[in-house]
């Protein structure tokens, strides 16, 4: 019995240090050597600075900003506690919930008139969601475009060039990243201060 119980705690051990130990530092280790800039968050850096994260969605609320997905993560886009609003579909607090974001949205662009997109008061299901869809982009160009002072053709084109369309042709939807489209923003047209 001695021998049975030594040999379950030694492949126990084993087993820890092997799965607990040797293959995370493993996979962190080849990550790091094929996808280093991946492994290490895909942080965006500006001069010198880092600012943020591809994979993690900022809040920005100025008018001449463009605005991300609502984030249900604790206090708003907060990686710690990453998770949706788990609100069913029937549940009062999503209908209340959904229906003051709709009128935010509108007194935030109220150039527009036309159905909101989807994206533009939905929160994803991390609450930490990077991107914003097309659709959502072009409507809240009218609005940045005012903001900076400068023609709404200015602000789509950049749309329009930061717009990344399905991964493999097939795979996922067109998308754009707010924090990227911020900053090209900045770059190509600064805010008049």
């Amino acid at each position: 019995m001695l021998k049975a119980l030594r040999i379950g705690l030694v492949m126990t051990l084993f087993f820890t240090v092997l799965t607990g130990i040797v293959y995370p530092l493993g996979v962190t280790a080849a990550a790091k050597v094929l996808f280093p800039r991946q492994a290490s968050g895909s942080l965006i850096e500006q001069n010198g600075k880092v600012i943020g994260s591809e994979l993690i969605g900022q809040n920005f609320t100025k008018p001449e900003y463009f605005h991300p997905r609502p984030s249900a993560a604790g206090t708003g886009y907060d990686a710690a506690n990453s998770s949706g609003s788990n609100l069913g579909p029937t549940n009062p607090a999503l209908a209340d919930r959904l229906t003051k974001d709709a009128a935010q949205y509108r007194r935030d662009n109220p150039d527009y008139t036309g159905p909101i997109p989807a994206d533009a008061i939905t929160t994803s299901g991390s609450g930490l969601d990077p991107e914003i869809s097309p659709a959502n982009a072009q409507v809240q160009a009218l609005r940045v475009a005012a903001a900076r002072g400068i023609p709404v053709a200015i602000v789509r084109r950049l749309v329009d060039e930061g717009t990344q369309h399905r991964d493999l042709g097939f795979l996922g939807e067109p998308r754009v990243n707010v924090l990227r489209l911020n900053m090209a923003l900045d770059e190509k047209v600064p805010v008049k201060r």
